[in-house]
């Protein structure tokens, strides 16, 4: 979404590495910059005002100025300006402990995507251990609480539906179910309209005094630009929502909306969503976000979804092939398949520095994992356990069960050797021990426990030329 933006900064501070010492002129002429290429992301106005006179003012300072890396500085007072756009830190959904069933109110336009934004959600918190319920309040959009069943379904969440067009008796009807159920979250998908009126805002109102929701989030359409600005107001006053559901991050518009909602109206960023699977939701972290416009990547979110999808009971077997370096086509299609659990190649790829520019300029096969494992499931168990046994007339069978090429399979196992061999160099990093003092007995720390992924256990031994490696191996032939 932020390709544009992104673009426009990197060639700003790129001009400014190329000086030596930055003078006033330097940096006004770079703020002017900045403030075109924010204006051109769409964002409000007055947000660009505010935003390029704190970052100019801290710009001006003398240890900005006089230090011997000043162009470094200036990209760390953007950083931490645009951090602050943003809203600094993730301020969490903020449920009640003394309250159950937590109620939680989804409102917004319609088209947002309240409805797929609710089913997430229930999702996200059913992954927490708790044991959301999903109630239909729509009662205007033709098979809304069709639509909520069928997400719910998916989702394994219950979803409370009732004939009638009173959304506040059904509201009350679904917070009891909940309670009768022994349900500890309640989520209300609320009703929507094409653009604000009275009407909607009276309902919003009603269903928050008939409910008394712990959170109000209001969801919002990435791609709607800087208007989002004057809908997010109008809300804010009428039914003073806690936070913000940012929808649609996987869109290509230019993103103006999602850097002005926080300034505009006080109101956090909760969670973002990109994409249509229901682990798509994610919650929001400023800093993350700011640093991924800035083109620094976003390696810590890459780190934790990899985390998210290990599995211990494959982790140890795996471990002990790898402390050999050991690593077979099985090992390396576990690996494919953990990362399209992370979101596939675009979510791994956009989270590394750099990468939303490969993505971009099309530099990124995003059926990659696809075609490996297409192959991959050609071979027979023992190739796959001993990739040594593929020999000429193997890789003909193979390509031949696949429906490739011979030079498509030669790739793949170019690909496979490329990863070993990196396997292998992050060993060493790997097996040193973790540091502890001695016991009584005189025991030595523990090694560290290895990840399933390699360098994904806070990645020691990965450098930055490794990351840019796995790049390399998700192009496009």
């Amino acid at each position: 979404m932020f390709e544009s933006l992104s673009d426009r900064l990197q060639g700003v501070f790129a001009n400014l590495r190329g000086k030596g010492r930055l003078t006033e002129a330097d940096i006004n002429d770079a703020m002017r910059q900045i403030r075109l290429a924010l204006l051109e992301a769409d964002v409000n106005f007055k947000v660009v005002r505010d935003f390029v006179s704190a970052a100019s003012a801290r710009c001006m300072e003398s240890e900005v100025l006089d230090s011997l890396t000043p162009a470094q500085n200036v990209v760390k007072v953007v950083l931490d300006e645009l951090t602050r756009l943003l809203g600094e830190v993730n301020e969490g959904l903020g449920l009640s402990p003394n309250r159950v069933p937590n109620v939680i109110m989804l409102v917004g336009l319609q088209g947002s995507g309240k409805t797929t934004a609710a089913a997430k959600l229930a999702y996200l918190l059913k992954s927490q251990g708790r044991r959301p319920q999903l109630v239909a309040c729509d009662v205007y959009r033709p098979a809304a609480a069709d639509q909520l069943e069928t997400l719910g379904g998916e989702v394994g969440v219950a979803v409370y539906r009732a004939p009638g067009t009173d959304p506040v008796a059904i509201a009350r009807a679904g917070v009891q179910e909940a309670i009768d159920n022994l349900r500890d979250v309640v989520i209300v998908d609320t009703a929507g309209r094409l653009h604000v009126d009275d009407d909607m805002m009276a309902e919003a109102q009603g269903l928050k005094e008939a409910v008394e929701p712990d959170q109000i989030l209001m969801v919002v359409d990435a791609m709607t630009g800087q208007d989002v600005v004057n809908v997010a107001a109008v809300f804010a006053e009428r039914v003073d929502f806690d936070g913000v559901i940012m929808s649609k991050m996987d869109g290509d518009a230019r993103g103006g909306g999602a850097l002005s909602v926080r300034q505009a109206t006080g109101k956090p960023i909760k969670f973002i969503s990109s994409g249509e699977r229901p682990d798509s939701l994610e919650a929001f972290h400023p800093d993350r976000m700011a640093r991924r416009i800035l083109g620094m990547g976003d390696v810590v979110s890459l780190i934790e979804s990899a985390v998210k999808v290990q599995a211990e009971e494959e982790e140890q077997e795996a471990a002990e092939r790898l402390a050999k370096a050991d690593l077979t086509l099985n090992d390396f299609l576990d690996m494919n398949r953990q990362i399209r659990k992370m979101g596939g190649v675009s979510k791994l790829i956009s989270a590394l520095p750099g990468g939303d520019k490969a993505l971009a300029s099309g530099q990124v096969d995003e059926g990659a994992l696809d075609h490996m494992e297409v192959i991959i499931s050609s071979m027979t168990k023992a190739e796959r356990s001993k990739p040594d046994l593929i020999n000429g007339s193997r890789r003909a069978r193979i390509a031949a069960g696949a429906g490739v090429t011979v030079t498509e399979v030669n790739q793949l196992m170019k690909r496979y050797a490329e990863t070993r061999k990196m396997v292998k160099r992050m060993m060493p990093a790997l097996d040193a021990p973790a540091k502890g003092k001695k016991g009584k007995k005189g025991k030595k720390g523990k090694k560290a426990r290895r990840p399933l992924i390699p360098g994904m256990g806070g990645m020691p031994g990965m450098g930055m030329g490794d990351l840019k490696k796995i790049q390399e191996l998700m192009k496009g032939d």
